[in-house]
């Protein structure tokens, strides 16, 4: 881990590959102004290195083993309420970014993004302010509130639609989110009725329609 010196910025990478990682600190180590101090591979470590850090910024990955990416900003956010969070995915669709950001998350950059956008974003978090790299912010431009569909769907409803749509059972859900089966057939009712299915298949095949492909896991 490397030691920040006075007045930079120190920055926590989650991702769960470690090449993809060494990939983040060269882009975000070529600003003196920035340090990497710690990286994680996952939920748990990611809380664990959050707590022992403390710092001013933390660039995570959208899709993550077991929790999430949005999982794990809750968490986070749940334990150091000023913790400030940039989004780093695959993914430039609005919906995925709308989700980060109601979630709490400060800043949403793509990784199709050029490195020196990932500096800046780390920057603009940083200084408090919210920071969306242009794909992003285009996608998010085009798509009228009114028409997302998925804006019913409460934070926990979009854990739950992710792991169906990566072919999870209920009980492999449960158990990854940490609640029963039970609530986790309940969760998916819930789903099933905002977004209109009247089957488990039915809703898969229309969360598909509407863009939200979780992939299991996203690369640079």
């Amino acid at each position: 881990m490397s030691q920040a010196r006075r007045g930079q910025i120190t920055v926590l990478l989650v991702d769960d590959h470690a090449v993809v990682r060494a990939g983040y600190r060269r882009f975000l180590e070529s600003d003196p102004r920035v340090a990497v101090v710690g990286e994680a591979a996952n939920s748990p470590e990611a809380l664990q290195c959050d707590r022992e850090l403390n710092p001013d910024v933390i660039v995570l990955d959208l899709a993550l083993p077991g929790a999430s990416g949005i999982e794990t900003l809750r968490r986070l956010l749940a334990r150091r309420p000023q913790a400030r969070v940039l989004m780093f995915s695959m993914h430039d669709e609005a919906v995925y970014a709308a989700r980060a950001l109601r979630a709490g998350a400060l800043g949403y950059v793509s990784k199709a993004s050029a490195p020196d956008l990932l500096v800046e974003g780390v920057r603009a978090v940083a200084d408090g302010r919210q920071y969306l790299s242009p794909d992003v912010r285009r996608s998010l431009s085009a798509v009228a509130p009114a028409n997302d569909a998925t804006r019913a769907l409460s934070s926990r409803e979009h854990e739950v639609l992710r792991l169906l749509l990566q072919g999870f059972d209920l009980g492999a859900v449960g158990e990854s989110l940490g609640i029963s089966a039970k609530t986790a057939a309940n969760l998916q009712s819930s789903i099933r009725q905002k977004l209109g299915a009247e089957s488990a298949f039915q809703l898969l095949v229309i969360a598909r329609q509407l863009g939200l492909e979780y992939r299991e896991r996203e690369r640079l």
